[in-house]
This record gives structure tokens, C-alpha cells and sequence, in this order.
């Protein structure tokens, strides 16, 4: 068949754990091969941070050692936008076949089937934002490839042999587009795309953004989905939405709780609101991250949860009336594009079965911005806003027990020292510089 359709090559990705999209391909003749032996790769990538450069950590960073990628042909996809390629997400493995236990898409697997036997599924989608600057050779500078005003229809006139190419490419790949439009920041574009099962909707968020890429070069733009772009600008987020389901029915719906979600809902939910300072750290693994994780921002920049509250790193959004039992779901706004998302499926299904399993108790929502509450006021009600640094969330990452027994003692000391590493490569740097170093990198 790829043969047929004059494919020649086909790129196996996996996510390392700066958030970095790494791959291998191997020509069309070899797939079968790839596919029963794997492709040989050097573990060494799990100690990379966002400039390439290699933490030699406890478990991870040496020279020695290696690794084979397994192509999952259940995903492979023409890919519409790159011709003669194909693309499939790959699991990785020992050379003796066994799991590595730093694979990040075997771990969401894995917290996947311990939600299973909970009794529950989940259904997950990546909201996906980028700005899309003039692609002009020898510059690095970010320079919008649109003008029209935020949300503005004249920015989708300019735009729009574009916005058709990048439609049609994803549809072909099989990628349901819910919603394609403006964004607030200077050539800002979102497309979101429909809920799937966890493992799908992380492969789905690697091929969408690649995609996007790829158009966005063949329309002589270069896209970024850096946190922030521009120093001073709106970032792009990568929200996040994740609803609940038993026997068949979505538990975000149609209970006796509050705005209608069940009790076993709102446990979920408290388990994935009291985790989240640690779960940053899977989640906004950037230091441009903390650029944008700032209150007023609609970036989800304090610890609490509210009814359609954009300020709260939680909001629940019901859906609308008569289409709740299938809309209704929690929308984790602190997150943003530099992160793994095999991590943040592991880390907010880990950190949503805790909450299950301790019966944890969802606070009162905030229904107003807490950034125009009182010092005071906000103590009373609770809320903290979010850790302000890579530093400090590597911290929290580090003393959450939940969270380091879910991912396992290997890939739960690397995260920590490469965020820490991460963090000290940029602690002086000033917030120009920052975005400048990672515009490009996401």
C-alpha cells in the first residue's frame, strides 16, 4: 500500500522528556523489518534538554547502552503534508525486548490499564496553538506571517489558502478538527481536535503538530509552539481536556454533584488539582513555560478550580444543554506545548486514580479571578498560585510519592534532574533571551 501511494520513507517519534519530538525512519523496503526487530536508538535521549545538550544523570546520559523503537503499525498514517513519507509513533524497548523503563508512551499505556481496572476510561483531547511567523532565511526572529486583529475574520482571509491546506492534511491523516480559528497573540492559530482514547489523543497531538509544521513551511511560514514566542506576548498553550467514563456514561454528567458531575468526578478532579504544582513538571517542562504561566493571562496560573473560570488551572466546562452527557469535561489550563504528552496522560490519570482511591474532596470553586482577590482572601479560600519556576516544580515533583511510584524511580529522578538542569541554564537569562532560545524548539 505505501509502496503504491509512492511512499518512500516512514519516521518512527517518540517525545523525549524535555518535550523535544525525536525520531528515526527507515525506507518504505524496511519497515516490515523495523517493525519485528525494531530500529536501533541510543537511550542517551532521555537525559537531552532543550538545546541538545546531555545531563549525565543516575539513570540516564551515558554513552553506553541501546534501545530499539518499534513502529505501532496500528497508527501509521500517510503523512499529507510531507510527500513520499509516512509516519508511526514507536514504543520503546530493550534489546531483549522487554519495555524500557523510561518509555513514556508504555507508561501511559500502563496507567491506562490501571484505570481500566478501576473500572473506568477516559477520553482526551489536545487543544493545539502556535504562531506562525514569515519563514525568512538566516533570521531567527519572529516575525507574524498575518496581521489581521486577535480572532479576526480578515486574519483568516490572509491566511486562508493556508488554513484550507493545513484542514485538508489533517483530515486525510484521519484527524478530526473540531474547531480551526485566530488566537489572541500575533499570528496565533488554534486548532482542536476531537476527544479519543488517552493513548490516541498523545499520537494524535505528535502527528497534528507535525503536520502544522510541515504546512506551515510548504506555505514559506515556520511555525512555533513555544510557551512564549515572543518576550512580553501571549504564549500558546496546550490545554488539555479529560473527562470520565463508567459502564459506558460519562461521570461528568448527569450526577448529584456539583454543576451535575458525579462523586467519583469530583474526587478525580481533586486528585489531578492537589497533584498539579508536581505535575507542572510533566506539564510546562520549558523554562519560557514560567513566561507564561503568569495571572491574567487566561494561563490557569493559580491552584483552583471554577465553572468556566480561565484564570483557575481547572476549569470544568459542562457543555451545552442537551449535549452535556457527552461534552461535560475538565480542561487543565496550566499546561502548555513543551510538554510530553504521554507524560501528561500518565501523570493526570496517576494523580486522578489517587484521588479515587483516598476519596480526596474537591474544594469550593472559584467563581471569580483570583488574581483580583485580596493576599488575605485568596488564604482563606485556599488558593496558592502556581510554582513560578523550573526549580520549584522539580521540588514538588520530587516530594510527590503518587506521582514518582507511578512513573517508576528511573524516569522519575531524570524528569527531576532535567528540569533542574534546565532551570539552571536559564536562571540568569533574561526573558528576551529565553524566548529567543526556545522559539524554535517547539
Amino acid at each position: 500500500m505505501l509502496a503504491d501511494r509512492d511512499i518512500v520513507g516512514v519516521a518512527t517519534t517518540f517525545v523525549d522528556n524535555s518535550g523535544i519530538t525525536r525520531t528515526k525512519a527507515v525506507p518504505v523496503e524496511r519497515l516490515v523489518h523495523a517493525a519485528v526487530w525494531g530500529i536501533g536508538m541510543s537511550p542517551v535521549f532521555d537525559a537531552f534538554l532543550s538545546d541538545d545538550s546531555i545531563v549525565a544523570g543516575r539513570f540516564a546520559g551515558s554513552p553506553i547502552g541501546d534501545l530499539r523503537l518499534y513502529p505501532d503499525l496500528s497508527r501509521l498514517t500517510v503523512l499529507a503534508g510531507q510527500p513520499g513519507w509516512a509516519w508511526a509513533p514507536a514504543d520503546r524497548c530493550r534489546q531483549d525486548g522487554t519495555p524500557h523503563p523510561q518509555d513514556q508512551r508504555t507508561l501511559a499505556r500502563r496507567v491506562v490499564t490501571r484505570l481500566a481496572e478501576a473500572g473506568y476510561t477516559a477520553r482526551m483531547a489536545f487543544e493545539i496553538e502556535w504562531a506562525a511567523g514569515i519563514n525568512e532565511a538566516g533570521s531567527d526572529d519572529f516575525i507574524p506571517a498575518v496581521h489581521g486583529p486577535a480572532y479576526g475574520f480578515t486574519r483568516m482571509v490572509e491566511a486562508s489558502d493556508y488554513l484550507r491546506d493545513l484542514a485538508r492534511a489533517l483530515a486525510e491523516q484521519g484527524i478530526q478538527a473540531e474547531q480551526i480559528h485566530p488566537e489572541y497573540a500575533a499570528g496565533q492559530f488554534e486548532v482542536s481536535v476531537a476527544a479519543e482514547d488517552p493513548i490516541a489523543a498523545a499520537d494524535t497531538f505528535v502527528l497534528a503538530r507535525e503536520t502544522i509544521r510541515a504546512v506551515s513551511l510548504r506555505h514559506g511560514m515556520r511555525a512555533s509552539f513555544s510557551p512564549k514566542t515572543v518576550a512580553g506576548g501571549v504564549g500558546n498553550g496546550g490545554h488539555v481536556h479529560l473527562s470520565l467514563w463508567a459502564s459506558g456514561r460519562n461521570i461528568f454528567a448527569g450526577g448529584d454533584a456539583r454543576y451535575g458531575m458525579t462523586e467519583p468526578a469530583e474526587m478525580f478532579s481533586a486528585g489531578i488539582l492537589h497533584h498539579l504544582p508536581a505535575l507542572l513538571a510533566v506539564g510546562t517542562s520549558s523554562a519560557a513555560s514560567y513566561l507564561r504561566l503568569i495571572p491574567q493571562h487566561w494561563a490557569g496560573a493559580f491552584q483552583a478550580w471554577g465553572l468556566e473560570n480561565r484564570e483557575t488551572a481547572l476549569r470544568f466546562v459542562t457543555g451545552s444543554p442537551g449535549d452535556q452527557y457527552r461534552a461535560a469535561n475538565l480542561e487543565v489550563k496550566a499546561f502548555d506545548e513543551s510538554a510530553n504528552p504521554y507524560l501528561v496522560v500518565a501523570g493526570l490519570l496517576s494523580a486522578g486514580l489517587d484521588g479515587l482511591a483516598t476519596g480526596r474532596e474537591l474544594p469550593d470553586p472559584v467563581e471569580v479571578d483570583p488574581a483580583l482577590l485580596l493576599p488575605a482572601e485568596r488564604v482563606a479560600h485556599g488558593i496558592t498560585q502556581m510554582p513560578a519556576s523550573l526549580g520549584a516544580v522539580a521540588d514538588a515533583f520530587e516530594a510527590d510519592d503518587v506521582l514518582n511510584t507511578a512513573f517508576g524511580d528511573e524516569l522519575a529522578a531524570t524528569i527531576v534532574e532535567l528540569r533542574r538542569a534546565e532551570h539552571a541554564m536559564f536562571v540568569d537569562a533574561s526573558e528576551q533571551d529565553i524566548a529567543a532560545a526556545v522559539r524554535w524548539k517547539y
